[in-house]
């Protein structure tokens, strides 16, 4: 008998859905602390990034993240060595995963506890997708 793996499946947020999806995983810890972070990290990742519209993602196993909406792909330089070019989709990961990662040491306990648990959730849904590799190598 084999296991079988379950697919991450994740769903677009609308313009009219994405506030209400937010407050509900992570309240004012959204706005004030996780986006801007997000925003920062994307920046210092990526000498292409200048800011633009963003998508909103829910997963169907109860993560989130959000891309740089992009027809180009960014150039990448993480701190770990890691150099290469993304897609948006694959940038916003990598600074989604990033900042889940950094928020879950330095942030009080139930915060902490939340990005933990988006980080792990969200890491779930990487390795099914088709910059996988790529992505496991800019945050490994």
């Amino acid at each position: 008998m084999s296991a079988t793996a379950t697919v991450v499946e994740r769903a677009r947020l609308s313009q009219s859905e994405r506030s209400d999806h937010v407050d509900a995983l992570f309240g004012l810890a959204f706005p004030f602390q996780l986006e801007p972070y997000v925003f920062q990290m994307a920046a210092d990742l990526s000498p292409d990034y200048r800011g633009g519209f963003w998508e909103f993602y829910a997963l169907d196993n109860g993560g989130f993240y959000m891309a740089p909406e992009s027809e180009s792909p960014f150039r990448v330089q993480c701190p770990n060595g890691f150099e290469g070019e993304l897609s948006g989709d694959a940038l916003g990961l990598v600074a989604c995963l990033y900042a889940y990662s950094h928020l879950s040491f330095g942030s009080p306990k139930p915060a902490a506890t939340t990005y933990t648990r988006m980080y792990h959730r969200l890491r779930e849904y990487v390795m099914e997708h088709a910059e996988a590799e790529a992505i496991l190598q800019a945050t490994d």
